[in-house]
């Protein structure tokens, strides 16, 4: 198919990037510079994660690529059906399908993926896909299947908001995103009275994100 490409990404070289402080300084301090930020530093228009059957179990979209639900599960299905017979299980892949670069790795009956543009850096956008697979190894404590990120869905969610913001990069070491991840869920389970504003507003985001996944 035109545009579609796929190469392997060695295991070695995922590990590199570390994000760039300035950049990560001024997404946190100033929102509205988001959009201007992305062509600037590296950016991240969807992390995916799909089951053996191409179902949705979490995703995270950053760009207005997909502007409707539908046109995300068409994106959804259609990645999943590119890559489903390859041989993604002992490292990374890499593909080029509709100008989008995808990064993607299969462990057990879930299906990990990060896509940019085609000028983004591809080894940068698979430390995101390792830093994403490392934390969620850590928080299933090694159970990665479909059954255990769906019990623990909520950490999974928390996971993708440490690793990139409005499409930013803001961390890729999987230890720290699941350091993060599970400060930020012990501070949730406090009372709302002992909680700053800050805490009691993720708390709130958290219980309303668990509703409409129900």
């Amino acid at each position: 198919m035109k545009n579609e490409e796929k190469r392997v990404i060695p295991v070695e070289f995922t590990r590199f990037y570390r994000r760039s402080s300035t950049c990560t300084a001024v997404a946190e301090s100033s929102s509205f510079l988001f959009s201007s930020l992305r062509g600037m530093c590296p950016s991240v228009k969807n992390i995916l994660l799909l089951d053996s059957e191409g179902k949705r179990v979490a995703v995270k979209y950053y760009s207005d690529d997909w502007p409707t639900n539908n046109a995300k599960l068409a994106f959804e299905k259609f990645v999943f059906s590119k890559t489903v017979k390859t041989n993604a299980r002992t490292e990374a892949e890499v593909t080029l399908l509709e100008n989008n670069i995808i990064i993607y790795k299969f462990v057990q009956d879930l299906h990990f993926f990060v896509t940019g543009g085609d000028d983004e850096n591809e080894l940068i956008l698979a430390s995101v896909l390792q830093g994403f697979f490392d934390a969620v190894t850590l928080l299933l404590r090694s159970n990665v299947d479909k059954r255990e990120a769906l019990e623990n869905l909520d950490l999974i969610l928390l996971c993708l908001d440490e690793i990139v913001d409005g499409g930013i990069i803001l961390e890729t070491n999987g230890a720290l995103i699941a350091e993060k991840v599970t400060s930020s869920s012990l501070d949730a389970d406090a009372p709302l009275s002992e909680q700053t504003l800050t805490q009691a507003w993720a708390t709130a985001r958290d219980h309303l994100t668990r509703t409409l996944l129900k």
